[in-house]
């Protein structure tokens, strides 16, 4: 019977990730089409998007009765995101070179995130009032970033510029084309509406399969969501970052890490924590909060340097190897 679940939670899985990306495409090219800027559509929804199995899944969690499984999922997913995906990221783009402008920002939200993440949690549980506190943080945080611009030019910025006013009446002409073009099909709300159906049932699937394995394996359900619900829902943030690895965009593959790590802590949590208190099973505690402000502090030291060299991501993995053993008590 275990085997059966095995499989329903693999399937469950992929659904939830897929769905997520059907979602996001969908409604992706909806915000451009009703005329949001690349910029916003890029903070909001693609940002959003890649975090979507982990709230779906914590929300199916807490309905579900096992509310213990949302702080696992959530620690797991930033330590699988730091350790797995950075630095098997680094590994295989041998290096990830960062900007200056990355690091005065990025770097230090981060920090303050997970401190605030981790004083929450230091009584073992995140009340109404503490998700409360979580969700305006992030609030903070995503107005900032709408806010914020980077008014120093770069050499590319200057040739575009130059670009554009050598061949503005092509480019009037050309955007006056694709103006008549219908820009929304009925394809995108198919995919939009695939992607949430999809959503609801991979989560209901995977949390259900998680309490019938937890009891059969006698394996506590957020030891279970700190590993293996964490890694696949972290499957995203690994595909786009690996990818921008390979082609040299340093840039993308960290600003991923960044973004998807201050949405779990702060909206994963916070969101469901408004509906009930949020426990955090003894594993989640005792190892899972440690590793994850471990994984955080090395993260920063490295990136104070603006370059993650490729023996630091190997560091990261075996960290990470050693994380995994320790749960299931393997060292």
């Amino acid at each position: 019977m275990a085997i059966v679940w095995i499989i329903v939670f693999i399937i469950s899985l992929a659904v939830l990730v897929k769905s997520a990306g059907w979602l996001l495409s969908g409604a992706e090219r909806i915000g451009l089409a009703i005329g949001l800027s690349p910029f916003i559509v890029g903070v909001t929804i693609v940002g959003l998007g890649t975090s979507l199995p982990e709230l779906i899944s914590s929300f199916i969690a807490v309905f579900e009765g096992v509310p213990e499984i949302v702080v696992a999922n959530a620690v797991g997913s930033n330590i699988a995101n730091i350790l797995l995906v950075v630095g098997l990221s680094t590994v295989i783009g041998r290096r990830l070179v960062v900007t200056k402008n990355l690091i005065d920002l990025d770097l230090p939200l981060l920090a303050i995130g997970t401190t605030l993440m981790i004083g929450v949690a230091w009584d073992r549980e995140v009340t109404f009032f503490e998700s409360v506190i979580l969700l305006i943080t992030y609030g903070v945080y995503f107005a900032y970033t709408i806010l914020h611009r980077d008014d120093v030019k770069t050499e590319e910025d200057t040739e575009l510029a130059v670009f554009i006013k050598k061949n503005s009446a092509y480019i009037s002409k050309v955007s006056k084309k694709i103006a008549e073009i219908p820009r929304i099909a009925l394809r995108d709300f198919g995919l939009l509406a695939a992607g949430a159906i999809g959503l609801f049932l991979g989560a209901k699937y995977l949390v259900e399969s998680v309490i019938n394995l937890s009891d059969m394996l006698n394996i506590g359900a957020g030891v279970i969501a700190i590993t293996a619900i964490a890694i696949g829902t972290s499957l995203p943030e690994l595909i786009v970052s690996v990818r921008a690895a390979v082609q040299r965009k340093s840039e993308i593959a960290l600003g991923n890490i960044f973004g998807s790590n201050l949405f779990n802590m702060l909206v994963v949590i916070g969101l469901p924590g408004l509906f009930t208190t949020l426990p955090l099973d003894e594993k989640t505690f005792s190892i899972g909060l440690p590793v994850m402000a471990a994984a955080t502090l090395l993260f920063v030291v490295s990136g104070i340097s603006r370059r993650i060299h490729m023996w630091e991501g190997a560091f990261y993995l075996i960290l990470y190897v050693f994380f995994i053993g320790k749960l299931f008590n393997l060292l």
